[in-house]
């Protein structure tokens, strides 16, 4: 009776987590407002046509960055919940390392004095790499601070409260340094909100029915951190996590911008390096890298294929460019990269704020074709249509779980 009672509770276990994952998405006023604001053609009315008298489930596709930052503060539980609720089918949780070496939800392994309130808790903040220093006119000094992961113990991290990511570089007191949350964003949902553990995201993904996209950040510190915490027992420890809460490898896909961790999981953990993301970033960390001229890719992508990647990761204004008439068309990195093999994900929507004067980085390459907040989903239709993209990180994934139900995107 107990084999049988187990067998019906791994079937029961499934069919809850199908229908999770087929659950209705709830994706606001926003992605219409992006339609109504696109230039007119055969797109805008596609997409307006779509929107009428449908309902939109979640997708793969809409893959939620750092949960829903537009409007809820990064990785934090409320923001993972707004994710689900608009439809995102992936939801990433960037990992850092604590004190007793314990891993957390955090963007950075030192964002700690701009994502949470530990600098007015003048008990904590006294642990921090580095206290508040205000800025001074006149001696050019900006108003810095640095509180890292690293400071403190998982206990500690998980007593602040967080809060959205900003600073004010001008500040003269702690109070206006703190509060400095861009006007397009907002602060009406910090209150209350919940700072994750990695193992708090993988269980309250899990019970969403949603897959897990983990990026294991730079250290900050010297590794291994305090002698015996090395890059690869980090690297490990990441996945250990999932081993442990028993998630198959297929539902895990993780990330790194440093290529060494990624082939160290296909090495050591090969069942989950075959889903990692090797992100590149290489534009911000090597000077003589130009996404238009393949003789300076080092790795180039027949090479990377070549090590076992299999899914690559650029910003976005990587993968595309602007024709001689302007339209937005793929870039050569985006066609050398499917050429070799390689499956595209990109990063990141709804990061940029209005782009009625071109975008700034994630657009870089097409600013001259961006004008307004609509001109996304035009970026967008030519991501998934022309350049293949298989996902697309979002911080509204009301946005890309629209479009992907509109067009038919896993």
């Amino acid at each position: 009776m107990r084999a049988v009672a187990a067998i019906m509770a791994f079937l029961l276990s499934g069919l809850v987590a199908s229908a999770q994952e087929q659950q209705y998405a709830q994706i606001g006023p926003r992605p219409f407002h992006l339609v109504d604001t696109m230039k007119p053609g055969p797109l805008k009315d596609s997409l307006a046509a779509c929107g009428t008298d449908r309902s939109y489930v979640a997708k793969n596709f809409s893959i939620a960055h750092r949960g829903a930052p537009l409007q809820f503060p990064e990785h934090t539980r409320e923001g993972v919940l707004a994710a689900a609720r608009m439809g995102a089918g992936i939801i990433e949780c960037d990992v850092a390392f604590t004190k007793d070496r314990q891993l957390v939800c955090r963007h950075a392994q030192c964002d700690l004095h701009t994502t949470t309130d530990i600098l007015a808790r003048p008990d904590l903040a006294a642990l921090c790499t580095m206290p508040f220093k205000p800025a001074d006119a006149a001696s050019g000094r900006k108003a810095s601070a640095k509180c890292c992961t690293s400071d403190f113990t998982l206990a500690e991290f998980k007593a602040l409260k967080p809060k959205m990511d900003a600073a004010d570089p001008g500040a003269t007191t702690l109070a206006a340094y703190m509060n400095a949350t861009p006007r397009w964003r907002t602060d009406l949902y910090a209150g209350g909100a919940t700072l994750m553990s990695h193992k708090d995201y993988i269980a309250l993904v899990r019970s969403l029915g949603r897959r897990f996209t983990p990026e294991l950040k730079a250290p900050e510190v010297p590794m291994p951190f305090e002698g015996s915490y090395s890059q690869e027992d980090y690297a490990q420890a990441l996945i250990d996590d999932y081993k442990q809460a028993g998630i198959p490898a297929d539902h895990v896909h993780p990330q790194s911008f440093q290529l060494r961790d990624i082939l160290y999981w296909l090495k050591a953990e090969p069942s989950f390096g075959r889903q990692a993301l090797y992100l590149d970033g290489r534009d911000e960390v090597d000077k003589g890298f130009d996404p238009a001229r393949p003789e300076t890719w080092k790795p180039n992508m027949t090479e990377l294929a070549g090590q076992g990647v299999r899914i690559l990761a650029p910003p976005l204004w990587m993968l595309v460019t602007l024709a001689p008439d302007g339209r937005i068309v793929p870039s050569a990195y985006a066609t050398e990269a499917r050429r070799a093999g390689l499956d595209v994900i990109t990063w990141s929507l709804e990061r940029s704020g209005p782009l009625s004067q071109g975008g700034g980085y994630y657009y870089q390459s097409i600013r001259a074709a961006i004008d307004r907040d609509g001109d996304m989903l035009t970026l967008l239709d030519v991501l998934y249509r022309e350049v293949g993209v298989r996902g697309v990180f979002s911080d509204w994934p009301a946005t890309t779980t629209f479009y992907a139900n509109c067009a038919g995107a896993d």
